[in-house]
């Protein structure tokens, strides 16, 4: 019974040696950014922890529908990551960010046409 007492101690406690690490957040496209031009909308995210996240890809502050989202990967160090992409094609006058949810905290990220 010691024995399994102190292992549970020891897996529950570890867990709570990990911090809370804010997420790396970059937005780019696939192809270089042109106006009118079919491209992918990339959102990559990582170095988080804990797993506690949303990713959204927004167009003019209204999320852009038909997004797909990889598996929440784990690295080394007790942290994650996870990315999301959605077929767009830029227009001018446009704004192009990703919205990220790390725990309690909302973050946006503008990507930056290459044009």
């Amino acid at each position: 019974m010691k024995l399994f007492t102190a292992v549970v101690l020891f897996v529950l406690g570890s867990s709570s040696l990990a911090k809370t690490s804010v997420p790396k957040v970059q937005v780019y496209s696939h192809n270089p950014g042109e106006f009118g031009k079919k491209n992918v909308l990339i959102c990559h995210v990582s170095g988080f922890h804990p797993p506690d996240i949303s990713i959204d890809l927004m167009r003019n502050e209204v999320e852009i529908p038909g997004s797909k989202q990889t598996d929440l990967a784990f690295e080394k160090g007790w942290m994650f990551q996870l990315t999301k992409s959605v077929d767009f094609t830029p227009q001018k006058n446009e704004h192009y960010t990703c919205r990220v949810r790390h725990m309690s905290t909302i973050k946006h990220f503008t990507w930056e046409a290459d044009m």
